[in-house]
């Protein structure tokens, strides 16, 4: 199309897509005064998938952004952890994300979330802090100028059309992206995480016991496994996820085919002995979803990047969508922060972005692969972790607690310094129960302790969440990368360390 056509106009930043990503990327960037509009094709409210959350999202990069406190407000279901019924023991065990369970903290939980508020709320942030939010309005093409993309063009509610010059655009509208191939990338798909999500949503469904009520469920069974979130006191997303060459059970009738799978997975059917499936409204649908895991092989050229689902996607059994999706906005906030305010040069800039975010996307798929590979069960090639051993004790609650980028509070901390103390000296044991574990003959979640890049993304994700509220009284950072930059002290850029 001719992109004069129509309105013409300038932006700094223009942000494609208003979920999680979209939202804290452009608050981030409008944090700094730069000009951000953002383009979400929908009205919102709207329904979408994920509605678990980890804990550095909520206390670490929705702190940072100053949504954190409305979020609180909200009435969201508190997660305190997850409930599985995997591995070697037949009954359900627990993690937490707290170190000691009993003791209540502020930084200690996450929400489940009905996305259609969660996503409002952080909208509506976006907007109270600058961005110029336009909805209703779908990209249709990427400008483009001399190898570099320079602008977008799209339409309006009623068809009219404009065009806007900015120096970044910012793919964030999930895995149906239209422009993200701008990247000049192709996604490339893990040949272990293949597969199928049938899903729906219950009224009356059964609770576990308190104080783990609002926990995640996650329960495997001969041919996948299923997720069972509790989203209010009586509404419960439940789907199941199939391994890909058992597609044909969730094709034809999806009633008859969730059924099926119900019966399959007694725990599950127990719970929802009481319920009754929701079949009007926005959670009326039975939906199904490939959750095939990818990565594409770029995640920005000159003038664009990809965040969250239009640049990866990985399986969600630990619920890491919302948190790549934000952490990746914070990364690319931070390097056209760098970059608009010139004190970044921009390959410097991007290359740490894509490295950070590459690396936490290959963090959590590594991890995954261990999971589900750690004792194969011969009748069940793909999910393996049937057989997982009973790994519920502390050990594996401090993990769960870094694989989440928290760091477990307590009560009776009342000064930042003494948080400072605290998490570092968490950080230390943590080190030190990894290579205990590593070093043990017993079962164990050993695979995936071998491995370094898992303990530096999961420290990396704790250090977010800890320099979110207490920014630079955290002291010195280190570099993630070798040669590579460090956050700024209001977390907004990249900066060389000294």
């Amino acid at each position: 199309m001719n992109s004069t056509e129509g309105l013409d106009e300038e932006a700094h930043v223009v942000v494609v897509g208003g979920g999680p990503g979209g939202s804290t990327l452009a608050t981030l960037i409008a944090m700094r005064g730069h000009r951000v509009v953002l383009l979400e094709k929908e009205k919102f409210p709207r329904w979408q998938i994920g509605e678990s959350l980890l804990p550095s999202t909520v206390h670490g990069i929705c702190r940072l952004t100053g949504v954190a406190d409305e979020l609180a407000k909200a009435g969201f279901t508190r997660k305190r952890g997850g409930t599985m019924r995997w591995g070697a023991n037949p009954e359900p065990w627990t993690f937490s994300f707290s170190v000691s369970p009993r003791i209540a903290s502020e930084t200690s939980h996450a929400y489940q979330v009905e996305r259609s508020r969660f996503d409002q709320i952080l909208l509506d942030h976006a907007r109270h802090t600058g961005v110029d939010v336009r909805e209703q309005h779908a990209v249709v093409d990427v400008v483009e100028s001399d190898g570099r993309v320079g602008g977008v063009t799209y339409a309006d509610a009623e068809g009219a059309r404009g065009t806007i010059r900015a120096r970044y655009v910012v793919d964030a509208s999930g895995n149906r992206s239209r422009i993200h191939q701008h990247v000049g990338a192709a996604r490339e798909y893990s040949e272990f995480f293949r597969s199928l999500a049938l899903f729906g949503y219950f009224e009356g469904g059964k609770r576990l016991p308190e104080p783990n009520s609002g926990n995640i469920l996650c329960a495997a069974f001969e041919s996948g496994w299923f997720w069972y979130i509790p989203l209010s006191p009586t509404l419960t997303s439940v789907g199941a996820v199939v391994r890909r060459e058992l597609a044909d059970r969730v094709q034809g009738d999806p009633e008859a085919a969730l059924t099926s799978l119900v019966a399959e997975c007694p725990l599950i059917g127990e719970y929802l002995r009481d319920a009754t499936r929701v079949t009007e409204g926005p959670y009326g649908e039975l939906r199904v979803r490939k959750d095939y895991s990818y990565a594409n092989t770029r995640f920005w050229r000159p003038g664009m990047a990809l965040v969250g689902d239009a640049a990866c996607f990985i399986d969600p059994i630990f619920s890491s969508g919302v948190h790549l999706a934000t952490y990746g906005a914070l990364l690319a906030a931070r390097s056209i922060n760098s970059v608009l305010d010139g004190t970044v040069e921009e390959d410097t800039a991007f290359r740490e972005f894509e490295e950070r975010y590459r690396r936490e996307y290959r963090a959590f798929h590594d991890f995954l692969v261990s999971f589900y590979n750690m004792h194969v069960d011969e009748a069940s090639y793909f999910w393996s972790a049937k057989k997982v051993t009973e790994s519920t004790g502390s050990d594996l609650q401090s993990f769960v607690s870094l694989v989440g980028g928290v760091s477990s509070g307590e009560a009776t901390l009342a000064t930042q310094q003494a948080l400072v103390q605290r998490y570092t000296s968490q950080s230390g044991e943590f080190a030190a129960a990894v290579d205990e574990l590593a070093g043990s003959t017993e079962p164990s979640i050993l695979p995936l302790m071998r491995a370094s890049v898992v303990k530096d993304a999961m420290q990396e994700g704790a250090n977010e969440q800890i320099r979110a509220q207490l920014g630079s009284d955290v002291g010195p950072e280190i570099p993630l990368l070798d040669g590579g930059l460090i956050a700024s002290p209001d977390g907004l850029s990249w900066s060389s360390p000294a």
